[in-house]
């Protein structure tokens, strides 16, 4: 299955709108954001009512809300050192739960921070691991995956990184979520070997391009276009095809205020769905 980020598509809007939009483009799913701004952290809060209206325009579409990119941790995060965050951040996690346990949402994307606007240290990791032990505990109760995903931070950078979490918490409910972007751009990164030795803990596939890290430049995470980064997409499908990875892939893009939004999508389709094929993946 190929899904669209969120907010690839244009923001205000319906939900409907925005299911049957994602279907006029080819898209088997939605991945809905639950960022650190007040108006997307508080879906978290959506009545029974509000939720209804969400899951009966999934229902009429066919168009699934298949995961959630939970990255309002960022300003509310499980490692930080103020108590407080750290209770709002597990409430939180606690909401995201229930919502994914109403919508159907499979999979919930976790960004791997111990703390974003904080110092790092070895306190806020542990502290990070705790939380994360208690939230992985809510998911299995829900049914609910909790994937982290790698990251633009040094903390979650690669899957070998994420595996030094996951020997914390062995629990099959806990798992990653590369992104193909954040993956490349890290030049310690040997991408093959990485998904090679880490595909069982793999749930979803980011797709997005990004500028490589150097010495004098901290790298590009969001908005390049496809093509003008670092990603070797071919190389990535084709191994994901040899691993036989059969799980679902989503175009992260950040074109929801952009004045031609469905244009930067299709453009985004032609580039990769070409990579997609050549490796062996039948997209439409």
């Amino acid at each position: 299955m190929i899904g669209i980020y969120e907010k690839a598509l244009p923001k205000n809007i319906s939900w409907r709108e925005r299911l049957e939009l994602a279907k006029k483009l080819n898209f088997d799913f939605v991945e809905i954001s639950i960022d650190e701004t007040d108006d997307r952290l508080s879906r978290l809060d959506w009545s029974k009512e509000e939720r209804r209206v969400v899951r009966d325009a999934i229902f009429d579409t066919g168009v699934k809300i298949h995961s959630m990119a939970l990255s309002g941790h960022r300003r509310f995060p499980l490692g930080s050192l103020d108590s407080s965050k750290r209770e709002i951040a597990l409430e939180m996690m606690e909401k995201a739960i229930d919502l994914a346990y109403d919508l159907g949402v499979r999979s919930i994307q976790l960004a791997g921070y111990d703390v974003y606007y904080e110092k790092k240290s070895v306190t806020t990791r542990d502290l990070f691991i705790e939380n994360l032990q208690k939230c992985v505990k809510m998911a299995e109760d829900k049914g609910v995956l909790l994937s982290i995903e790698i990251m633009d931070d040094p903390f979650i950078n690669s899957l070998s990184s994420f595996s030094k979490i996951k020997d914390q918490i062995s629990s099959p409910y806990f798992q990653a979520y590369p992104d193909l972007g954040n993956l490349s751009a890290w030049p310690k990164n040997d991408v093959g070997y990485e998904l090679e030795k880490y595909i069982s803990n793999i749930t979803q596939v980011h797709i997005k391009d990004t500028l490589a890290v150097t010495d004098e430049y901290p790298g590009k995470f969001k908005e390049v276009p496809f093509g003008d980064g670092c990603v070797d997409f071919l190389g990535c499908f084709k191994t994901l095809k040899r691993l036989n990875y059969n799980g679902s892939f989503v175009i992260e893009m950040w074109s929801e205020i952009s004045d031609a939004p469905k244009k930067e999508i299709k453009d985004a389709q032609e580039f990769i769905y070409p990579f997609m094929r050549e490796a062996g993946y039948d997209v439409k």
